[in-house]
């Protein structure tokens, strides 16, 4: 009779390392990022041949085999990155959700598309702007497929939400005093060749503050212990974060100048608030509160003025602050229905594009120019998919904060979408802020592709099951509220 000999520690060790991960087929998802890819090759193609047939008519133009060629290893690189991101997922077994990634490479793709249409030396100290475009995706992409892989368990966020909203007011203050002044905005921190923008992050650890918040506190929030007329708010001591919030927003605009991020703090607020207590009474007070505060700074601030008065009416000022709104209703209806095609949009004027910051505020008027009408719609769908896809991995979060928790990190994409998209049409004030994974900056990318990640790990059927949601002294709580209304 033959006996097995007993495995060695470090065989034991190896083999509970490995035992666990299984790999799966993510046939979904392979099928989409195929799909991506073609749609991707065949826009590429398009673009080179029509910057090829256009530089055949100028004279000493530099488009020639060389620049297609790199245009092509760049989009082949790109789509490798999501590539590697599939293929970590089939290999670590990991059941998430199979349509976020290719819609995500989709935009990121058309994105780095219209970077290489652009002239190279809009922006990028790496070698251009499509090359910088290209090396950002690489490290968001990393970041991305880590946190999707790695985050099996949410208790560093649920745990720490109190110090994650210290970091977040530390960097907003880091901004306030250390921060660059571009274009009137304090917006940016340098460390060393980079430039980066706290507010991204910020809009991540709102989220995360949020969820914790409402997801321990929901019972007293959804109750209303307390009467403003026909308004039944919650307690005073759980009114003062609403309060606060408000007064972020507000201040946001004041010292930074930055309308952009201060719409989308509040506007996912007070849709999580929504979300969390389904009570239209917090809607409804959060909207008086930021009219209010809406109309004290257009009184006081000259640079709230001035956005709001070029968007009742650019004209006034045709060559100065109304030039970029102008010109990019201009672009729009250059592009009527169907576009004029990739590589056959943005005329210079003068030597020089006509939408100033083209790559970073306005990429959406430039496409819509290149693909029309039905190609801006079809990007604004990809955004709603993006947003559906998020809202249903709440809904079948396995507790209230990753609940929430999804819902903000899908939102912050959608609301910040409609944002830039409504500002470049025209139907709000312009506020500056960036179109995600389509405009061109480091800082963007990283974000985005933090709440990708994140959306990513929740959406796993086997990460660890959560703690208790209630805590106990809010179990004691509730009933005592019930019997004082």
């Amino acid at each position: 009779m033959s006996v097995t000999p007993p495995a060695s520690p470090a065989v034991t060790t190896l083999g509970s390392l490995i035992g666990g991960i299984r790999p799966r087929r993510r046939g979904r998802e392979a099928v989409l990022l195929v799909a991506v890819g073609v749609t991707l090759v065949v826009g590429s193609l398009s673009l080179g041949s029509t910057e090829s047939w256009l530089a055949s008519r100028v004279p000493g133009s530099d488009v020639g085999p060389e620049a297609m060629l790199a245009d092509a290893v760049q989009l082949a690189v790109f789509l490798g990155i999501f590539a590697a991101i599939h293929l970590a997922q089939v290999i670590t077994g990991r059941r998430t959700d199979q349509v976020l990634l290719p819609a995500v490479a989709l935009l990121g793709g058309i994105g780095l598309i219209l970077m290489e249409r652009l002239p190279q030396d809009l922006a990028g100290s790496l070698g251009g702007l499509s090359r910088t475009q290209l090396i950002w995706w690489l490290l968001a992409g990393a970041t991305l497929g880590t946190l999707a892989i790695v985050v099996r368990s949410d208790a560093w966020l649920r745990r720490y939400k109190y110090s994650w909203a210290a970091f977040g007011i530390a960097l907003l203050l880091l901004t306030f005093v250390l921060g660059e002044e571009v274009n009137g905005a304090r917006l940016s921190l340098s460390v060393g060749p980079f430039s980066v923008q706290p507010s991204e992050l910020l809009k991540v650890v709102l989220v995360v503050f949020l969820a914790g918040y409402l997801s321990e506190f929901r019972p007293l929030l959804a109750e209303g212990a307390m009467r403003l007329g026909p308004l039944r708010l919650p307690p005073l001591p759980y009114l003062v974060p609403m309060i606060a919030m408000w007064a972020i927003a507000l201040g946001i605009v004041v010292i930074q100048r930055d309308l952009g991020a201060a719409l989308l703090f509040f506007a996912v607020f007070l849709l999580l608030l929504f979300i969390a207590t389904a009570r239209w009474s917090y809607v409804v007070l959060g909207l008086l509160l930021f009219a209010a505060g809406s109309m004290l700074a257009y009184g006081l601030f000259e640079h709230v003025q001035t956005r709001v008065d070029i968007w009742l009416d650019p004209w006034s000022d045709p060559l100065g602050d109304g030039y970029q709104v102008i010109q990019a209703l201009i672009a729009f209806a250059r592009g009527g229905l169907i576009g004029t095609g990739l590589g056959a949009g943005l005329p210079t004027v003068g030597g020089r594009l006509p939408i100033p910051a083209v790559h970073t505020d306005f990429p959406l008027a430039a496409l819509g120019e290149e693909l029309g009408l039905i190609g801006v719609l079809a990007i604004l769908g990809i955004y709603l998919v993006i947003v559906e896809r998020g809202l249903r991995i709440a809904a079948s979060a396995a507790d209230e904060f990753r609940a929430i928790l999804a819902a903000g990190l899908a939102l912050v994409v959608g609301v910040q979408a409609f944002i830039i998209a409504a500002g470049t049409l025209k139907l709000i004030p312009l506020t500056g802020i960036t179109l995600p994974f389509i405009s061109y900056g480091g800082s963007s990318l990283m974000a985005n592709a933090v709440v990708v990640g994140l959306l990513l790990a929740i959406s796993d059927r086997g990460v660890e099951p959560p703690p208790p949601s209630t805590p106990r002294r809010l179990r004691r709580l509730a009933p005592s509220l019930r019997s004082d209304r």
